[in-house]
C-alpha cells in the first residue's frame, strides 16, 4: 500500500486537508489523534505523564491539561523532550499497528513533526500543506488562544518553510480559497491511485 506523509507547520491547515482526502473515503492515521489517545484517563501514558510534571499537569477531573503542560514544556526545553521520549515511540508503534489493519490503494498519514521526528522512512511520499506566515499565525492565535510569543516560539522548534518545500514530493498551499484546495486534493487523489496501481505492477 502507498503511504502517503502528511506534513506541515503548525495552523498550515492539515487536519482540513486530511479531512477533504477522507470525503474520498482515503484511510487516515492521525498521529495527533493518537497522541490524545494515549493521553485520555485511563491510559498508562497519562499516569506516566503525571508522576514526571506533577499533578498540575492534571484537572481536578483526571484529564490531562494540555494548555498547562504545552506552556510548560516550550518554558522548558528538557521537559518538551522527556515528554517527547514517552509518546513518540507509543505513536509510532500505533500509526504501524492501524497500517496492518488497512487495506486500500492508498492511505493518508498525518504527522506533524514528520521531518523534525526523522519518519520520512515511514512513508513512501511527503505530501507538505503550507501557508503564508501571517495567515498561518492568525489561524493559531484564534484555535488555540496563544500569544504571538508563545506561537513563535512553537515555531522554532519546527522546520523551516523553506526545508519542508524542499524535501516534498507534493505541496498543497492552503493560503487559497477552500475550492482551490479540493481540486488540489481531487488531482493528488488521482495521482496517488495512478502511483498505488503503478507500484502494484513492479515485479517483486
Amino acid at each position: 500500500m502507498l503511504k502517503i506523509g502528511l506534513t506541515g507547520g503548525i495552523g498550515c491547515g492539515k487536519s482540513t486537508v486530511a479531512g477533504f482526502f477522507s470525503e474520498l473515503n482515503v484511510p487516515i492515521i492521525d498521529a495527533d489523534e493518537i497522541s490524545h489517545y494515549l493521553a485520555q484517563p485511563g491510559q498508562p501514558t497519562l499516569q506516566i505523564i503525571a508522576s514526571i510534571f506533577g499533578a498540575e499537569v492534571l484537572h481536578k477531573n483526571g484529564e490531562l491539561n494540555r494548555a498547562y503542560l504545552k506552556k510548560y514544556i516550550f518554558n522548558d526545553f528538557s521537559a518538551k523532550q522527556q515528554l517527547e521520549a514517552i509518546l513518540h515511540p507509543l505513536i509510532f508503534q500505533e500509526i504501524s499497528n492501524q497500517l496492518t489493519k488497512i487495506s486500500a490503494d492508498y492511505c493518508i498519514i498525518s504527522i506533524p513533526l514528520l521531518f523534525e521526528t526523522h519518519a520520512e522512512s515511514l512513508v513512501n511520499r511527503i505530501l507538505v500543506v503550507n501557508c503564508d506566515t501571517k495567515i498561518q499565525i492568525e489561524r493559531v492565535k484564534q484555535r488555540d488562544n496563544l500569544s504571538l510569543e508563545q506561537i513563535q516560539a512553537i515555531l522554532k522548534t519546527q522546520v523551516s518553510m523553506e526545508f519542508r518545500k524542499i524535501h516534498a514530493h507534493d505541496i498543497i498551499e492552503n493560503s487559497n480559497k477552500k475550492d482551490l484546495v479540493v481540486e488540489h486534493v481531487k488531482k493528488l487523489h488521482n495521482f496517488y491511485l495512478s502511483l498505488s496501481h503503478y507500484q502494484d505492477s513492479l515485479p517483486l
